[in-house]
């Protein structure tokens, strides 16, 4: 008997190693597995954070720079508070603006001190042009439609709902 169980401990080795090696393989398969269903539920609960977080920093940045735009103005507004406490530019100012002057002062107001528009010089033709249509005809045709029309256009204008077809 122990004849046999020498011939089939090197098949049983064999076999036995293939075990070991297919257990290690699933084993390590496991362990990935794992690894990735952690990975996974890792993103799927970080990333609604995430994304707040990328919300939050835009909205942060928007805010200074809203800030800094109204830092800037304050800036603005204070030296413009400062001309203004000026005697020399509140006088200015009354001249420019309001047009108050001194008793005694004499004022001109000029109007339209803009610059003359030069107009584009047309040529003048020296030949008598002649009208495509005639005048008479025009006026001839203008005055046989006014005469033959029925329709009261006076009562129109005092009483537009009062609507009469011809």
């Amino acid at each position: 008997m122990a004849k046999a169980q020498r011939k089939k401990s090197p098949k049983t080795r064999v076999s036995r190693a293939n075990a070991a090696q297919v257990l290690l393989s699933l084993q390590a398969s496991g362990f990935v597995v794992t690894f990735l269903v952690l990975i996974v539920a890792g993103v799927v609960i970080l990333s609604p954070t995430l994304r707040v977080l990328a919300e939050q920093q835009q909205e942060i940045a928007a805010l200074e720079a809203a800030l800094a735009e109204s830092e800037q103005q304050v800036v603005a507004l204070e030296e413009q508070r400062e001309r203004w406490k000026d005697p020399a530019f509140v006088e200015t100012q009354a001249r420019e603006r309001l047009l108050f002057v001194y008793p005694g002062d004499i004022t001109y107001l000029v109007i339209d001190d803009g610059e003359p528009v030069e107009e584009e010089e047309l040529e003048i033709s020296t030949g008598i042009l002649e009208a495509a249509t005639d005048w008479r005809e025009s006026l001839l045709a203008s005055y046989l439609v006014a005469a033959t029309t029925s329709r009261d256009y006076q009562a129109e204008l005092v009483d537009p709902e009062r609507n009469t077809t011809p």
